[in-house]
């Protein structure tokens, strides 16, 4: 059910925050892919994956008025179920903070690797060189560090509320015991 709860307030920080220019990629999507990876069957994971393409259709034909082809979102389709199959190799099975850690960097930064290359090998805003790259790369950065910002907290929230919650009770458990 938090998964599902995820995937709706990452839909919506991407709807709510527009024109996203003051955020610059501040949204919720990768720490919600990530935990729905990690708390959700793998059949599962077509619904956030259809959720976040319909998103993106809406997004860029409604609120930019830009021309749709699918085509340029096949990067970040990939990329979303990769983010899934991460949360679910890394935080499925133990959520430590370490862990928890590592994905909030690894989400991101692997969205900003794959992401910026192609915008960088398809595209004709940068020059097809190894400086273009590198420009390409620095204009991107305000986007990284807002989007992993954005993910150590909703991942944060989303595996340390509940191991609070759960060390509270046992605390108050050991100190109903010692009180007997």
């Amino acid at each position: 059910m938090i998964a599902y709860l995820l995937l709706l307030v990452a839909v919506v920080s991407r709807v709510a925050v527009l024109p996203h220019t003051a955020w610059l990629n501040f949204t919720a999507v990768g720490g919600a892919l990530l935990y729905f990876g990690a708390r959700r069957p793998w059949r599962e994971m077509i619904a956030p994956l259809g959720v976040l393409m319909a998103t993106d259709y809406c997004l860029t034909v409604y609120a930019y008025h830009y021309p749709f082809h699918w085509q340029s979102y096949v990067i970040t389709w990939v990329w979303y179920a990769a983010a899934m199959v991460l949360g679910l190799i890394l935080l499925s099975a133990r959520a430590s903070f370490t862990r928890v850690a590592a994905a909030a960097l690894l989400g991101p930064t692997s969205f900003f690797l794959v992401s910026n290359y192609a915008v960088w090998a398809e595209g004709g805003m940068y020059p097809h060189t190894l400086s273009g790259l590198a420009a390409c790369f620095v204009a991107a950065i305000p986007f990284y560090r807002n989007d992993v910002l954005s993910t150590a907290i909703v991942l944060g929230l989303a595996f340390g509320v509940p191991a609070l919650v759960r060390r509270m009770q046992a605390g108050q458990a050991q100190a109903v015991l010692v009180r007997k």
